[in-house]
Order: C-alpha cells, then structure tokens, then sequence
C-alpha cells in the first residue's frame, strides 16, 4: 500500500489526532483573522479573553490585557526573548495591580485546570517579519500563544526528518520573532515523530519519541499533544542552563519526565523511606536530580522543604553547585564541613543544601526530625550503603 504524500497521509492526520486529542482546528484563514495579519504572532482575540478569565483582579479590562499582550509579543527574538516569554508561560512575570498598589504574578497557563485553557492547531502558519516569510506546516497555541512548531514530510522521503530539521534551523534564521515564543518543535515523516527544545539547534537535542510511546502514529500524535501532559513540559520539564555567561536550553527526555514524576509520588507516600532511580551513564541524571529539587522546592504541598543533594566526590559538587546556579535556583547552601552541615540541619534551614556523603560521619541522631526533608543522593551505588549511608 503506498503511503501517500504528505498533506494527505501525515498533515491531515496530525491534526485530526490532535482534534480527538482535545484540540480545537483552525483554518488557516481563520487564524490568520484572530493574528490580524501574517505578522502577527498571537491569537489576539484568544488572549486578550483568557488573560482576562485567568487573572481576576490582576486583568480586570481589555486595556490591561493588551500592555500584557504587547510585552509578550516583543521579547527578543532570541533564545534570551525565548527565556522571557517561557517565563511568562510559568507565571513568573508580574504586573503592577493599582488597587492594590503592588506588583502580583501573572498567569498565562492554568496548568492545574487544563478545561480552563484553550487549545488550538492550525497548519500553513504564514508569517512575515518584513524581511522574511516562513510557513510553518502545522503550529499548537494555548492561549492564542504558539508553543509548538511543527514539521511534517511524507514517508515516502528518504531524508524527511533531516528536510524537516533544516527547515526548523531556517525559521530560527528568518522567523525568530515566531520562534521566540515557541517552547517546542516537532518533526514528523509518519514513520518517525522527533521533539526538541526551540533554540537549541543541536542534533543531540532531538529527541524520539518512539521511545517514549511506541506505536503508530496516531499513538505517537496523541500522547505528545495530550493537553494536560503538553502543560506539565512547559511547566515543569523545559530548562534554561547560563553556563560562562551562555544562556543554553533543554527539554527533560521522556524517561527523566517518568523517573521525576515517580520520585515526586514517592515523596508523597508516607508510608515509604526511600527509592531507586536507575540512569545509565550519559542519560541525564543530574537534570533529574535538579528538576525533582525544584518540584520540591516548589510545590506548595510540601511546605517550604529542605532539600539535600547528595555527592561522592569533590569534583561532583563543584559541578553540582554550578549546574544549581547556572538553572536559576536562588539562595543554595553548600555544606563546607560535616560540622557546618549539622549546623544547617539543626537550624532548620530550608531550601536547597548541597553537600558531599561523607559530612554525615559522626553526624548526631535526629537533628532534625521533620519530616519534609528530602535527599536525594547522586551516584547511590557508591557509598550510600556503607558506614555513612544516609538513609
């Protein structure tokens, strides 16, 4: 049977996929009304309405909404404008609320109430910046914002997912306003479904998905622009690294998603001490590590915790604490001694601490017994069962 072209046997599908997935389609002429233009980047009419239905109080009026929109829409188009506008998506933006008289947080994403936001998919995505015009096959926005680009070949071509690739590269060259808002792109061949983190144009970036959710490819479609999983990555699994002044970025692989949500549900269970994530080498574990830190940290069902990042080795907690500023955690404690470390536990500090195993040796019994203290120890097979074994 032959597979057939493109439109016709990959586009088409895709978006029918994603319709019964939760997705709502919009011609391409109907989305290019609510974007007033090929250059415009938003679904205007989109936004303005959900800034306004998920900030009460913070938007109370078309005029609000609009500054919010116009701030968005001109970030840099650069990795560091993608920076702002992920920040946005987390709502860690603020705006200045005059009744109030203080700045307060800004939500563009409900990722508690997944019904509360709306999504849309719509193909032959034109877009002009003056200079250059791209078109994109088929793009993703929640909330009138783009978040997914999305490339599609036929399978009948032998080089489609390198096709698609080059074409993701271009329109970071001649589209980045689009692309700076963009969290995600997408490559797809029928055969083959391809993921990665906008901005970062490294082939080590991309990343199957097949590997996650093997099947066909509605399967492969379904799974990855499930809603409610498509605002968990944004949320929670995308990260901005500042390395030497080099801001960089990455999104988790589908293994480190499941390890993080498993550890988190771990955490949650009462009932259990302990657990074991296994990584190979070179599979990402210290993101793991950092982005279950963070969901610690973060979640407002563990009560403001202490968080301990555990090392075997000098070298491992230099690069620890470095890779922990570089991913924009904010005040981190490194235990330089095994007595400042009794110190920081006695005192019930809270946060992230991060120290190397053998500063538990003649560490006193319940220094502190509350029971929102997590550890999360790297390289747990090395010493972690000897005589100072932390659990």
């Amino acid at each position: 049977m032959p597979l057939g072209g493109e439109r016709g046997a990959v586009q088409n599908p895709l978006i029918r996929y994603a319709v019964e997935a939760g997705w709502t389609y919009l011609p391409p002429d109907e989305a290019l009304r609510l974007r007033r233009g090929e250059t415009g980047i938003v679904l205007h009419e989109v936004l303005i309405r959900q800034l306004q239905r998920l900030n009460p109080g913070v938007v109370d009026d078309a005029v609000k909404a609009e500054e919010v929109a116009g701030r968005l829409t001109r970030v840099m188009p650069s990795i560091e404008g993608n920076l702002q506008a992920w920040e946005w998506l987390k709502g860690l933006k603020t705006v200045f609320v005059e009744a109030e008289r203080r700045e307060k947080n800004l939500r563009l994403l409900d990722t508690e109430r997944p019904e509360v936001n709306t999504f849309h998919i719509t193909d032959e995505f034109r877009f002009t910046n003056g200079r250059f015009r791209i078109r994109a096959d088929v793009v993703l926005l929640v909330n009138g914002i783009p978040v997914v680009v999305v490339e599609t070949k036929a399978a009948t071509k032998e080089e489609g997912i390198t096709e698609a690739w080059d074409q993701i590269r271009r329109y970071h060259e001649e589209g980045p306003e689009l692309m700076a808002l963009a969290q995600l792109f997408a490559l797809t061949h029928l055969v083959q479904f391809f993921y990665g983190p906008t901005w970062n144009l490294s082939r080590k970036a991309l990343l199957n998905w097949r590997d996650e959710a093997a099947g066909d490819f509605e399967t492969l479609v379904k799974t990855f622009v499930a809603p409610s999983r498509l605002l968990s990555v944004l949320r929670d699994y995308i990260l901005f690294v500042r390395k030497d002044g080099e801001l960089s970025k990455a999104v988790l692989r589908p293994h480190q998603m499941r390890a993080v949500e498993k550890v988190l549900a771990r955490c949650q269970d009462l009932k259990k001490r302990r657990g074991l994530v296994w990584h190979t080498q070179g599979s990402g574990k210290t993101y793991t590590m950092l982005t279950v830190a963070k969901r610690l940290l973060e979640d407002p069902h563990f009560q403001n915790p202490t968080v301990l990042l555990v090392v075997d080795r000098n070298e491992l907690q230099q690069q620890l604490f470095q890779n922990l500023e570089a991913v924009g955690f904010g005040h981190v404690h490194e235990a330089k001694s095994k007595r400042h470390l009794r110190q920081l536990l006695k005192n019930d500090t809270r946060g992230l601490i991060v120290t190397m195993i053998h500063k538990f040796d003649d560490a006193d019994a319940n220094l502190n017994t509350r029971s929102n203290i997590f550890v999360l120890v790297d390289e747990a097979h090395r010493s972690t069962g000897g005589i100072w074994a932390t659990t």
